[in-house]
């Protein structure tokens, strides 16, 4: 079972993102959508997200975190690549840790800039888990691949 005051703590700190925190069997989640952008009948999102794993044996918080993208609307048939012709609802899920688009999250970012406009700081949000987790008596372990 992991500390419950440092987990509120950390929820506490990461409240001003508006994201939405999840638990399932030890593995927190935290998700924010950080950019939008619309276009002509279609939308694409741009979300963050952190998850981390305590691990009280060794005192230490297990952490990655990455940049996702989904997109939605209406695609126009016909092309070379489509299989249907005339107009089509469409529905499109990646995550940057599959495909081409994987890295550490700055690389992740720096792609991510060319297509949507943000601000965020997902620097603060890996400074505040690191902050925490020392002031607990516990060590920070950043990791790449997605915690599991």
């Amino acid at each position: 079972m992991s500390n419950p005051q440092l987990i509120e703590d950390i929820k506490t700190r990461l409240n001003k993102y508006n994201g939405q925190w999840n638990e399932k069997k030890g593995l927190w989640s935290f998700s924010a959508t950080i950019a939008e952008r619309k276009a002509f009948l279609s939308k694409k999102k741009l979300s963050y997200t952190a998850k981390l794993r305590i691990n009280e044996e060794t005192k230490t918080i297990h952490f990655s975190e990455m940049l996702s993208e989904t997109s939605s609307g209406f695609s126009a048939g016909g092309g070379m690549d489509d299989v249907s012709p005339g107009f089509g609802a469409k529905t499109e899920t990646y995550n940057t840790l599959s495909g081409k688009r994987q890295g550490s999250i700055e690389e992740q970012s720096k792609i991510f800039s060319k297509d949507f406009t943000y601000t965020f700081n997902y620097q603060e949000i890996r400074s505040v888990i690191k902050e925490i987790a020392e002031k607990y008596g516990y060590q920070f372990d950043y990791q790449i691949m997605p915690v599991k």
